[in-house]
């Protein structure tokens, strides 16, 4: 197995999902500079309150380079760095003690929005995360209507509005009685999580909690 880091890391140096510069050797993704100094929420800052959400965490802010990080993953395929914010959001979860779950979840996207992109960042990171759990993740929702993108709709009003609807639980059974841990890249307003948990509770869904890499710190 080192022999194969060994070439991977001369083909293929890795570097900081963060800052983007070279690392050493093969390690968690990020380094030690980045580590310390990233734009971390504390205090009331890590929740946020959203409609139809029991509670909202998120341990960054979307900032700086970690605005650039999520921007190269979701457009730029960096998809390796799910790891790195699974590992991240898996620290601030086990810092909770407002937040259970008996599975994990994520806020999908459309049929035509995964295929231009060939994957799903929120699934990717859902997926890392309940390996780090040892705990399924299970596709609880579907996007039935391709919305525009929230992040050029404008206020929170017009958020909640452009988003209503766009879900269905394919599967009721799977989620009746639930307690569900629903995962996603970036919360901005919260108008989409709102959304998706209003879906899931008509669907039978015991609490809805929700974790994401970062949130806006306003």
């Amino acid at each position: 197995m080192s022999i194969r880091n060994d070439v991977l890391d001369l083909f293929f140096p890795p570097r900081c999902a963060f800052c983007h510069r070279l690392l050493p050797s093969q390690g968690n993704g990020v380094c030690t500079d980045c580590e310390k100094n990233l734009p971390y929420t504390s205090g009331s800052d890590i929740k946020q309150r959203v409609p139809f959400v029991s509670c909202v965490i998120a341990p960054l802010y979307y900032e700086g380079s970690v605005r650039e990080s999520l921007l190269r993953y979701k457009f730029g395929r960096c998809t390796g760095y799910a790891d790195v914010y699974a590992r991240i959001l898996v620290t601030c979860l086990q810092e909770s003690s407002d937040i259970k779950y008996d599975l994990v979840s994520w806020v999908p996207l459309s049929a035509k929005r995964l295929r231009k992109r060939g994957y799903d960042q929120a699934r990717l990171v859902a997926e890392k995360t309940a390996a780090l759990l040892e705990i399924e993740a299970v596709p609880t929702l579907r996007k039935v209507r391709n919305v525009r993108a929230q992040s050029g709709v404008g206020s929170a009003e017009k958020r909640r509005a452009n988003i209503s609807g766009a879900y269905a639980v394919p599967d009721v059974k799977a989620v009746e009685g639930k307690k569900i841990l629903l995962v996603d890249d970036i919360i901005t307003t919260g108008s989409t999580l709102s959304e998706c948990a209003r879906t899931l509770g008509m669907a039978g869904a015991g609490k809805t909690s929700a974790a994401a890499v970062a949130r806006h710190r306003d």
